[in-house]
């Protein structure tokens, strides 16, 4: 499973989303430049949202298979805690079974342990009492022996039940995490072939259609300085001056920097520099923290955009998202409206 994980890590790639409108619909560029798209930027746009689709995929793909292993693991644990308690029961038990198969054996040949045949045995008062007293004691030790017999079985049977529930819980995870596990390796699969394709698309653009795909920093009239001068210190818009920082920084797949980004690979850096943990993959980024109106944005906000939750930005203000977009196009801010939304969240 650490191998898995390790090509997991080694294959995953990151979010490609190109300010377009989504797959099967008309261009609706995040910048103007962009409305007007070639054939060729259309194809790579077409590409690029399918991929982008892919890469979320294997993302919760991961995550899922991160929350089955840990189950897998718990599962286990209980199991070998189950299995320990089972031991010592049955050793218990081993340790008073030779005065049970005494007692039981005297039983079977007819020998007498009461005090009825104490006096019928007995030659002498003095004999009478020696006798009944060794009884009492050999009767009381007996007692106790089988007493302490009979909870070591009761522990070994619950010990044994709850070790075979436990077993089949951890075979039952583990069942899941495989097949979690081969969802995520045919995933992988599939998005290496989609970044091929998305590789050799951009390859064929020409040099001013790579100049129109990564389109300027900041869209007209935001300035960063401005903004930061107003946001508010210890609020999530810290983790907006942290994102601002990686402006420029390149689009790598399956990347949550600080060399370069996925889509919601920057929203996890950007918030662990205060200190918060985001989930993984957008769709899990839109599944957590708090709902937020679009009117209601701040800076920080996380703005999720597609039916599908598939592309994340974080609000920039003034109507403006930072993001990483897709491949061929660093870092940068864009407009809202860029893509259709689907909601915000709040960390």
């Amino acid at each position: 499973m650490a191998s898995l994980r390790k090509r997991s890590t080694a294959i995953a790639a990151g979010v490609l989303t190109l300010a377009l409108a989504t797959a099967g619909t008309g261009p609706a560029g995040a910048d103007p430049a962009l409305d007007n798209p070639t054939a060729a930027l259309q194809r790579l746009t077409d590409l690029s949202r399918k991929s982008e689709q892919t890469t979320e995929a294997m993302h919760n793909a991961q995550i899922d298979l991160d929350s089955k292993l840990a189950v897998q693991r718990d599962a286990e644990t209980r199991h070998q805690e189950d299995q320990r308690r089972l031991d010592e029961a049955r050793s218990a038990m081993a340790q008073f079974q030779p005065a049970v198969d005494r007692l039981t054996a005297a039983n079977y040949q007819g020998g007498r342990v009461n005090r009825l045949f104490a006096v019928m045995v007995s030659d002498s008062p003095q004999q009478l009492l020696d006798q009944m007293s060794t009884l009492s004691v050999l009767s009381a030790d007996t007692a106790a022996q089988v007493g302490k017999f009979k909870e070591a079985g009761d522990a070994a049977a619950a010990a044994e039940e709850a070790s075979r529930r436990s077993a089949d819980d951890a075979r039952t995870a583990t069942e899941h995490a495989r097949s979690i596990s081969d969802d995520l390796q045919r995933t992988q699969s599939d998005l290496q072939a989609q970044i091929g394709q998305v590789t050799q698309a951009f390859a064929a653009l020409t040099s001013a259609e790579k100049a129109t795909l990564a389109g300027s920093a900041f869209p007209p009239g935001y300035d960063p300085s401005i903004v930061l001068k107003g946001l508010v210190p210890g609020s999530n818009s810290s983790a907006l001056q942290a994102a601002l920082t990686q402006v420029g920084k390149p689009y790598v797949w399956g990347a949550t920097g600080p060399d370069g980004y996925d889509c919601s690979g920057l929203m996890v850096w950007a918030y662990k520099q205060i200190g918060k943990v985001l989930p993984r993959s957008s769709q899990a980024q839109a599944a957590s923290g708090t709902p937020v109106r679009k009117e209601d944005l701040q800076p920080g906000d996380l703005v999720l955009y597609y039916s599908d939750a598939s592309h994340v930005g974080m609000y920039a203000g003034n109507g403006n998202i930072v993001h990483a977009s897709t491949f061929g196009v660093p870092v940068k801010v864009a407009p809202l409206d860029a893509y259709p939304f689907y909601g915000a969240r709040r960390y």
